[in-house]
């Protein structure tokens, strides 16, 4: 393959980083020194070099944590490199958010201005920031001369302590923090590298409570501490698994009628069978944490708080599926879970939990963190898979299922955090214990985010059948006396419920019997002070924001939508507000029936249910 690459030339720190990577160059060919002879006459690598496509992306970030960009000679040495054609890997490069093409200050602050943030000071915060640094993505009022820039961002996953920013700091040893809740003085020592105290042991509003599954170790386990895990009850799990063998595993699995935490709630002992009974090799198992879900922080706290147990029942899903690698793919805005997830997986590997022969029992197995870098999308299953491959992360076509044509092409096991967190408590207490919790169709306990307008914000565990009412009293209901408005349940992709529907059992046939959905466990509440059309406009331009782009009906679809929300919110409808209701109403079906993935099918949802039960429509004003 001929590569037509540009002029430019990498800085000697771009060039540095894109090594860091994939190593020195091995010859003139791939970016190294051009050698006498040999190197005019042979070309060598090119096919080893495209065998590593997979890691264009890491590849990029490393580029973009040094230089705070990528410009043109940088990408002109990634493709060179990994034998990619620029137009490629400028489609990769442009489809995320935490990359730029643009030159930018080393130092950039990424704000929440979504749904939770908003309820919570974002927009005072956003001002403060624009007089201290100047509009959203400018350098600043210095101009090109200054040291920052703040952008606009969606949600980041700290809705329970929000407003969230997260600050990055390009450099030889790049710096990335969260910060939440932020405040603008926050925002400035961190811009000048004072650093903050470390974040004291997460304190969950639960904790202490007898009973806690899955919360069970929060705040009482030192997450960097493999023994701690272990005298805590650490890989007790594991050591039954192999005793079990992997046949048993997955019978109880089965049993344990565990379904899937992400959404989809698909049978996750179907997806593992399906796997292990795969004739074809090798298997793949990816822990899908591109937790990215406005107003979903569960995965976040999982992983940050309890990361070993993530790596053990990794561990469990690759021996009962037969695989030997996993891929743990985390969400780009999660810094702190990255690192204490790849001190696990170090821990693990120097004590014999991960590797070539795992607790000296014959199991291969080992974990290879992958990062997102700011793509709601890469948390459909098979958009992920492309962001791994170094592709665009455009979803594909179903089928063929992931459990047959997964991650390379190879049968895939694919499940979220929260999913297989579960998988401990199972192997240990076996699965027909783990389904008399709950419901008969919703087994076991379930992780809610409570955020917006409650006393207690934060991560809760509760059985299956809970009421939504009993779960905001545990949060301590709406503050200040106010009164309760609606509940955003599910997420963006969720749908808004009314105080009449806060008897709801939550569970999955619960919520589906009223129209709505469990989605990623979000519990959002409003009071009477918000104004439901900024959030069911905010929402609109996150969908518009994050579709992929592949299919027509979301790409189109998405903007159509926001632009008739934005007729109605200013009283100016396409003909009258009935006419524009039924227009609202057909982009929304078209959406539903034929966009290639969830996103597409479920970005009319939220904006539906709140012009049936929030927005008052009279006479063609709201």
């Amino acid at each position: 393959m001929d590569l037509h690459l540009g002029r430019e030339r990498p800085s000697q720190a771009e060039r540095q980083a894109v090594d860091d990577v994939l190593g020195p160059p091995a010859s003139g060919w791939d970016g190294g020194e051009r050698r006498a002879g040999i190197d005019g006459r042979a070309a060598t690598g090119g096919h080893e070099a495209r065998q590593r496509r997979h890691l264009l992306l890491p590849v990029l970030q490393s580029v973009q944590a040094r230089a705070g960009w990528l410009s043109p000679g940088a990408l002109n040495y990634v493709c060179q490199r990994l034998s990619v054609p620029p137009a490629e890997a400028y489609g990769v490069a442009t489809f995320y958010a935490l990359l730029s093409l643009e030159a930018r200050p080393p130092a950039a602050v990424h704000v929440c201005d979504d749904i939770a943030c908003r309820v919570r000071g974002a927009k005072a915060l956003c001002a403060e920031l624009e007089g201290a640094l100047g509009p959203a993505g400018s350098n600043g009022q210095g101009g090109r001369d200054r040291r920052a820039m703040w952008l606009r961002s969606p949600c980041l996953g700290l809705c329970e302590r929000a407003p969230g920013v997260l600050v990055t700091l390009a450099g030889e040893r790049p710096v990335e923090r969260s910060l939440a809740p932020a405040t603008c003085a926050g925002v400035v020592d961190a811009l000048a590298g004072r650093a903050a105290d470390a974040p004291p042991a997460a304190r969950i509003p639960q904790f202490g409570e007898p009973g806690l599954r899955l919360l069970r170790r929060v705040g009482r386990v030192d997450p960097a501490s493999l023994d701690d895990y272990r005298a805590h009850g650490g890989y007790q799990a594991l050591r039954r698994a192999v005793a079990l063998g992997p046949v048993g595993v997955i019978r109880e699995v089965i049993d344990a009628k565990l379904v899937g935490r992400g959404g989809a709630a698909f049978p996750t002992g179907r997806k593992w069978e399906a796997v292990a009974r795969a004739a074809v090799r090798p298997h793949y198992v990816v822990c899908n944490a591109d937790e990215s879900e406005p107003g979903t922080f569960k995965d976040r706290v999982l992983m940050e708080e309890d990361p070993f147990a993530i790596v053990e029942a990794m561990t469990i899903a690759g021996y009962a599926t037969g695989c030997e690698r996993g891929y743990l793919y985390v969400r780009g805005e999660y810094p702190l879970a990255s690192a204490r997830l790849a001190g696990a997986i170090a821990s693990a590997r120097s004590k014999g939990f991960l590797g070539d022969d795992i607790m000296g029992q014959g199991v291969r197995f080992d974990i290879e963190i992958r990062r997102g870098a700011g793509a709601y999308i890469c948390g459909e299953e098979t958009a992920l898979f492309n962001s791994i491959e170094g592709l665009r992360g455009e979803p594909r076509n179903k089928p063929p299922f992931p459990t047959e044509a997964g991650l390379f092409g190879k049968p895939t096991v694919v499940n979220n955090v929260e999913t297989l967190a579960n998988v401990l408590e199972i192997i240990e207490k076996t699965g027909p214990a783990f389904a008399s919790v709950g419901t008969s169709g919703s087994t076991g306990t379930k992780l809610f985010c409570l955020s917006g307008h409650v006393a207690r914000p934060g991560l809760y565990e509760v059985p299956f059948g809970t009421t939504l009412r009993a779960l905001l009293d545990r949060a301590g209901g709406v503050p200040g006396g106010r009164s309760l408005r609606a509940v955003l349940l599910g997420g963006a992709a969720g749908s808004f419920v009314t105080p009449e529907d806060l008897d709801v059992p939550l569970t999955f046939e619960g919520t589906r019997a009223i129209g709505a959905s469990l989605g990623s466990g979000v519990v959002m509440a409003f009071d009477d002070t918000v104004d439901p059309w900024d959030i069911v406009l905010r929402i609109a331009a996150f969908f518009r924001d994050e579709s992929c782009g592949q299919c027509v009906p979301c790409r189109v679809g998405t903007v159509r939508q926001e632009e008739s929300l934005h007729r109605l919110a200013r009283g100016r409808p396409l003909g009258s507000v009935r006419d524009e209701l039924q227009l609202l109403s057909e982009i929304g079906q078209a959406m539903r029936d034929a966009s290639i993935c969830g996103l597409g099918q479920t970005a009319a949802v939220a904006v539906q249910s709140a012009l049936g039960k929030l927005l008052r429509l009279d006479g063609g004003k709201p």
